[in-house]
This record gives structure tokens, sequence and C-alpha cells, in this order.
């Protein structure tokens, strides 16, 4: 098999890279600075990785590579809890998405042959925030900026269809392993000064990362995964059972909150990532018969953590 992918250098796109590299298969990472990708797929270590630049909303030579692969998975966007959502970095968060997607929708129905499917992120943050409603993916969207984002970029992605391809959309909850989200949290605990985020109410619906790159194998492999599926845990927790568990997996206190002004202060509306969340359930994705390694937060921490 021989996948494209975009973010290919990020927290999940690297693992997703060293799983395929690891099972024989030929991988063409999409990237804005090869450079930096050749540093974190040296040709020796990954010697079925092709390197190739690409500028994510423009069209370029970097689209007629995709007419040589089975399969793409598109995880480029910026990322949206890191800074204040200026207006102008809304922008740039939405532009990444819908703009990144379009291209490669388009080198998708140029292509001679066609891969056959596309598997395209998005997030859980399509259903906006709530301390008391469940989601699954038959739910509605919210109407928050997140929410608009996730509606533009699916939107996008569901032109390839338009082209005869299969297309999979897999909603990210937050992706726990080393880096990433947790990467920022575990600090605090190791100088012992850990504790829930804000009330510690808000709902964490997560995934391991591992888990989530088995489900990405599982879209690109599995002729009958079409749609929508929440790419989450099927045991969400709220901020507070978080806490409380990194702090036992740490050995550490988890007591010592951190309010939500300080958040705000930092992050201006982008606050909301980790300040509010959204109870989501994978529903279609356990129809699949998905196997999780990992189904609850206890085991996902002793994992990583260990």
């Amino acid at each position: 098999m021989k996948v494209a992918i975009t973010g290919a250098t990020g927290f999940v796109g690297s693992r997703l890279v060293q799983r395929l590299q690891g099972e024989g298969h030929k991988t063409v990472v999409l990237t804005r600075n090869t450079t930096f990708a050749q540093k974190v797929f040296p040709s020796e270590a990954f010697p079925n990785v092709e390197i190739v630049a690409y500028t994510p909303n423009a069209s370029g030579s970097w689209q007629s590579v995709i007419a040589s692969c089975d399969g793409v998975v598109n995880l480029a966007g910026e990322p949206i809890g890191e800074g204040r959502w200026t207006p102008e970095r809304k922008q740039e968060i939405l532009n990444s998405r819908k703009l990144g997607t379009q291209k490669i929708v388009e080198a998708i129905a140029n292509a001679n042959p066609k891969p056959s499917v596309l598997v395209n992120a998005s997030a859980i943050g399509y259903y906006g925030t709530s301390e008391t409603a469940t989601f699954d993916e038959t739910s509605l969207s919210g109407n928050d900026f997140l929410a608009q984002v996730c509606q533009a970029w699916e939107a996008e992605a569901r032109k390839v269809k338009d082209a005869g391809v299969r297309l999979v959309i897999l909603r990210f909850g937050i992706v726990l392993g080393n880096g990433g989200a947790l990467g920022k949290m575990i600090p605090p605990f190791k100088l012992f000064a850990g504790g829930p985020i804000g009330s510690g109410r808000q709902w964490f619906s997560w995934i391991h990362v591992d888990d989530l790159v088995n489900l990405i194998l599982q879209a690109l492999t599995k002729p009958q995964i079409e749609g929508v599926y929440n790419a989450t845990a099927p045991n969400p927790v709220r901020m507070a059972d978080l806490s409380q568990a990194l702090g036992q997996v740490m050995n550490r206190p988890s007591w010592l909150p951190v309010p939500a002004f300080a958040i705000e202060a930092l992050l201006g509306d982008g606050a909301i990532v980790v300040l509010e969340g959204q109870q989501v359930i994978p529903k279609r994705t356990v129809q699949t018969g998905f196997e999780y390694k990992y189904p609850t937060l206890q085991s996902a921490l002793t994992q990583i953590l260990n």
C-alpha cells in the first residue's frame, strides 16, 4: 500500500508514518518544510518514505504524486490550542483546514488512477460544548467557532465523493501520548502542582494515539468503512477525573486547580478548548467491531507514563 499524508510530521502523523514503515508500506509525506521532514524521517531509518514539498492552500506539481497512491490521509491544520484567537489567527485556523482540504480533493479528482480512499481528519469540536449532553456521530453540529470550522472542513472533504472516491471522516478527540495535550499537563504534576483546569466538570473525550493510528489504518484498508466516525475512546471522563487519574499514575497530588481566568489570560478565546468540552461516544466506531487497546483512561495513562 502507498499512502500520501499531510500533517505527517505532527504528533499523530509521525506515529502513523512509523507504523506504515514498520509494516512495509510506502508513504508520501506532503510537507511545507522538507528540511524538517528529513530530520523527522531520515532515509536510513525510513527507506519507504518519499518527502514531497507542497503548499497546502495552492495547486502545484505536488498534486501529481497523488496519482500513484492507494490512499490519502489529510491531517494538516494550524494548531487550535496555541496562542490567542485573534481575528487573523481564527482565519488561519479555518483556511488551513478548508483550503488545504480543497486542494487535496482537487488533486484526487485530477489523479489518474485515483486513490481509492480519503481519510480526512475533523474534530469533536463539531458538536459544540456541553456539560450535560451526550453526542454521537448522528448528533447535530454546534454553532460556535470550532463547530463552524469543522463544518467547513468536512464540507470540502465530502466533495471527493463526486470523484467516486470513498471518504472516511474521523472526528478526533483529545489525543493522548508522549507529547500533544498530555505533554503540557504533565510538568505541573511533576512539580507537585497538578490539578483540574477550570471547574473540573467539563467533559474530556480522549483517545490513545495508538488506537487512533489503528483507526486510521482500518479506514484505509477496509472498503466497508465509510462516512463519519468519532475517533474517541468509549469512556470519556470529566476533567476532575482526568486529573485524579493522572495524579494516581504519577504518584503525585492532584488537588491544586488551575483557575479559568489564568487560562483565559493566556489563550483568550482559545481557552474554550480546555475550559469547555463535550461528552462524545464513538457509537459507529464501536459498531464496526473496532477493538480498543486502551479503552479506559487508567490503561492509557499507565501505558504512556510507565
